[in-house]
């Protein structure tokens, strides 16, 4: 019988799962190797999305939501990931910042996600005793306009350190980092933000995994964030399957402050391939 350490390394490293993603959002320091695209698919459902600069409250669909990464080298990756439309029905509307900016006269409105391009790089292998390490970096685009409620019209910017190891049959992740958060009120102001996300995958059988995670933000400004700027935290729980190079996610997800959503339902798959020759 497979020792319980060489079952889960056989689990996490082979072609889908080297990198430790959907349904988690805590990015593990394994990249996907060299030469790989990982293609990532799905649809998140959530209730009572509050979005404080618009004002608007209520049921959000994000689908289809997308991730890609481009393994460029064996420690290296390039990461693209957003979603193609945003659907919110509107169960509220609140007084806001910009809520004079709304150009939203139904009870619903759309638009197309916010999306972050990025990279990753494993700095250190894991080892008998040691964790891997790695660091990540990105960018979040402004591509949702404000005008439609679910747009911040802001460029920021992320940074983090990336740690996780196995322990027998559980692969235990953990981030922490700086986020640089554009003010979407006054462009001469911003908010610095730590991240941080602490995640786990326990492996069932040769196919099946349990996962979960707290991930989240926390304003490092002292009295009141800017607003959108605030602390955020949520916790996930869900599961994966695997076949072959195709793995199927499912997640519940519970906010953790005020402002964040409620009840949250996400689904998906992961496809992993060879795609070109690292020279």
């Amino acid at each position: 019988m497979m020792k319980p350490l060489a079952f889960l390394i056989a689990l996490v490293l082979p072609a889908v799962a080297a990198a430790q993603q959907r349904p988690l959002v805590t990015e593990d320091p394994e990249t996907i190797g060299a030469g790989r695209l990982l293609v990532e698919a799905g649809l998140d459902y959530t209730r009572d999305a509050l979005y404080p600069v618009s004002g608007l409250e209520g049921n959000l669909l994000r689908f289809p939501t997308v991730g890609l990464s481009i393994g460029v080298s064996s420690i290296a990756e390039i990461q693209i990931d957003g979603g193609f439309r945003s659907r919110l029905t509107i169960s509220d509307r609140r007084p806001a910042p910009l809520a004079s900016m709304l150009d939203v006269t139904g009870d619903s409105t759309s638009a197309v996600d916010d999306f972050a391009i990025g990279a990753k790089i494993r700095l250190a292998t894991e080892g008998v005793s040691r964790p891997a390490v790695g660091f990540r970096f990105a960018t979040e685009l402004p591509n949702a306009s404000n005008e439609s409620g679910l747009g911040l019209d802001t460029t920021d910017f992320f940074v983090s350190g990336l740690v996780a190891k196995t322990i027998q049959s559980v692969r235990v992740v953990g981030n922490v980092g700086l986020g640089i958060l554009g003010d979407p009120t006054r462009g001469d102001r911003q908010n610095d933000v730590l991240t941080y996300g602490l995640s786990f995958a326990r492996a069932l059988t040769s196919a099946a995994e349990v996962v979960g995670e707290i991930n989240g933000r926390a304003s490092t400004r002292g009295g009141e964030a800017p607003p959108g700027t605030d602390s955020r935290s949520s916790v996930r729980f869900g599961a994966r399957y695997t076949i072959g190079t195709w793995r199927a996610d499912t997640a519940l997800t519970f906010g953790v402050t005020s402002r964040d959503p409620g009840v949250g339902l996400s689904a998906g798959f992961t496809y992993v391939f060879d795609a070109f020759t690292v020279p």
